[in-house]
């Protein structure tokens, strides 16, 4: 897996996104080739948020959650380009040089839905076997939005999210925090504690 870094999610937890289900599953992955006596490889790039930075991508999630109708796939990467003014930043050229310095010729298994990651490896002569998706199961519910806008636009993510269509991106939404409702139990505690 060549991982390029999500704080949000691969420290703090945040379930917006596939970044750490990913880095998860290429670890075991890494792991399950190593006791059958291969040898398993992740490379962690300091390119956090599409290599906007950490605080474009809070305000970029912000949007997203707060947006009239809420976080949605259909959205998705408009929010990105509203808030930084473009989808991503990210140059891939350079990416595949650590693998290079390794020894790496072959990856027989390759954990990414990322073509430009992808292109970025076989162009430099390193051929890719297999590309392994990420299991349904390890994306949270609310990184369905990240995983259908992104597969919807022709990112490969394999036979686990085959045929997602127009219909499936309009109603792919993320979890509603009701910002604007009032919560009635912060309510009743702060007229608490003002009363006392």
């Amino acid at each position: 897996r060549v991982h390029d870094e999500c704080n949000g999610s691969d420290v703090f937890g945040s379930d917006i996104c596939t970044c750490r289900p990913y880095l998860t599953h290429a670890i075991e992955e890494c792991i399950k080739t190593a006791q059958k006596g291969g040898c398993g490889l992740v490379i962690y790039y300091r390119k956090e948020g599409r290599s906007l930075g950490e605080v474009t991508k809070y305000l970029v999630y912000n949007t997203r959650k707060r947006q009239e109708g809420g976080d949605s796939a259909e959205t998705y990467f408009n929010c990105t380009e509203q808030v930084a003014g473009v989808q991503d930043t990210r140059f891939q050229a350079l990416m595949p040089d650590p693998l290079h310095f390794l020894g790496v010729t072959k990856i027989h298994n390759f954990i990414s839905m990322s073509d430009m990651k992808y292109n970025a490896i076989v162009n430099t002569g390193i051929k890719i076997v297999n590309r392994v998706e990420i299991p349904r199961e390890l994306v949270p519910d609310d990184a369905q939005v990240e995983i259908t806008a992104k597969v919807f636009h022709g990112y490969n993510a394999g036979n686990a999210y085959k045929g997602i269509d127009e219909k499936e991106l309009k109603a792919t939404k993320g979890r509603d925090y009701n910002y604007d409702v009032p919560d009635p139990k912060r309510q009743k505690t702060e007229s608490t504690v003002i009363a006392e």
